[in-house]
């Protein structure tokens, strides 16, 4: 069967002279004039894609290129997994927390609102709330979060009486003060005045009126506070139990293993060295709650050996 491709035709300037016996002896032009349509001379040319190795991309035809720009059809874009979606969800959402909690703590941190405007004290035996509060005076005005207990018991030094102090914060402006005081064990006699003071020596306020303080005096024979006799007695009061110690009249000791204690009544209490404090305080303690017994009178509690306490 024969083709019904019709050849392609192209007229232009290069085409070779044909063969005078082929053309019919007609001898070709060299070129076609504008209006020369009957002498031009016609040759058949297939149309041939150009070669992809050896083309230049400069002679590619913009159809081409288009055609190879395009993106391709075939491409399946898969969904992003659940999993990783919430993950990422998760962790912007810990970030937008983290980030306003920082705020909210930098905003009470040095918010003028939480400042100290009210300084409440209470445990005071030997001071007064208002010598607490004027101690601590300083602090109005400054934002609650920015105070602490090291800075308290810093301004409170000055005040001996105090041992140690803690804080609790009311806001939105109360300052609230737990003073724990020192424990005056005992009385120093200093030319007219009775000094108090406590296990430590600290002196802890003054008196001319010993009746006035339930608080065993140490006698002269104990010397200054600094001194091993006075510790072993101090030791020893401090140890008591405070309605115990307030029977005490007063507290001597020959040597530091030799403590002895006076009753307001005049009996005596053999203590002797500063070992099992507390055992041998309980000892006394049940000793002194014992019924009186007329007919067996007690002027000695001998509490020496803890485990053997007696009485004579």
């Amino acid at each position: 069967m024969a083709s019904t491709r019709k050849p392609t035709y192209k007229a232009g300037t290069d085409a070779r002279p044909v063969d005078a016996g082929r053309a019919g002896g007609t001898k070709a032009t060299p070129g076609l004039s504008k209006g020369g349509d009957a002498d031009a001379v016609i040759s058949a040319q297939r149309s041939v894609e150009p070669d992809v190795k050896g083309a230049s991309a400069s002679k590619a035809s913009p159809a081409s290129k288009s055609r190879k720009a395009a993106p391709s059809d075939n491409i399946i874009v898969f969904p992003e997994p659940k999993r990783r979606r919430q993950r990422r969800l998760v962790a912007w959402t810990l970030s937008i927390v983290a980030v306003v909690v920082a705020v909210l703590i930098g905003g009470a941190v040095f918010s003028p609102v939480l400042a100290v405007r009210t300084v409440t004290v209470d445990g005071t035996t030997l001071l007064t709330p208002e010598a607490v509060q004027k101690a601590l005076s300083g602090l109005e005005g400054k934002p609650l979060p920015q105070v602490s207990e090291q800075e308290i018991n810093e301004l409170l030094k000055p005040l001996v009486q105090v041992r140690s102090a803690t804080m609790e914060a009311r806001p939105p402006s109360e300052l609230l003060v737990h003073v724990n005081e020192r424990v005056p064990v005992a009385l120093l006699k200093q030319g007219e005045t009775y000094v108090m003071v406590d296990v430590d020596g600290v002196q802890l306020g003054a008196t001319k009126d010993q009746s006035a303080v339930a608080l065993p005096l140490i006698d002269a024979g104990a010397g200054a506070t600094n001194t091993e006799l006075f510790k072993s007695i101090a030791a020893v009061l401090d140890t008591l139990p405070a309605d115990v110690r307030a029977r005490m009249s007063t507290a001597s000791a020959a040597s530091p293993d030799a403590v002895e204690l006076k009753l307001v009544d005049g009996k005596t209490v053999v203590w002797g060295n500063a070992e099992d404090r507390e055992l041998k305080a309980k000892a006394l303690e049940a000793l002194l709650k014992m019924p009186a017994d007329p007919k067996v009178p007690v002027s000695v509690y001998d509490v020496s050996v803890p485990r053997h306490p007696f009485t004579k």
